[in-house]
């Protein structure tokens, strides 16, 4: 298992970052994210492209939505092969957000995919 994850506290209130994090327009604005096909919901699927991947896009699945706390995208290879788990945590700060966003890989074939995989901590 390989994690990646960062926290950062935001001068906004979590119902104004949750509407960031659920706007395919907004989320591709200075993101890493280039394109983003679909919607984000309760039980959505969507395609997304990066930075990072290039002309590559992945298939993802919101597999938890709990508005305006708590979000997981699944995406990953057939028969767990290779599987990335990506959440998404607002939890109200004063007057702003400190929100915290992991992402979590699994799968026989991680330790391959791994090395060929750019730094995504950025």
């Amino acid at each position: 298992m390989k994690r990646i994850s960062t926290r950062r506290h935001i001068a906004a209130p979590p119902d104004a970052v949750w509407r960031v994090l659920t706007d395919p327009v907004r989320l591709t604005d200075g993101t890493g994210i280039t394109r983003l096909d679909g919607s984000i919901a309760r039980g959505a699927r969507f395609r997304l492209w990066a930075e990072v991947s290039g002309a590559r896009g992945f298939a993802i699945r919101v597999t938890d939505f709990d508005p305006p706390r708590h979000m997981v995208w699944h995406s990953g290879m057939p028969l767990g092969l290779f599987r990335g788990r990506r959440s998404f945590t607002l939890t109200p700060a004063g007057h702003g957000t400190d929100f915290a966003m992991e992402e979590v890989f699994t799968g026989p074939l991680l330790p391959l995919i791994w090395k060929s995989m750019p730094d995504l901590q950025p």
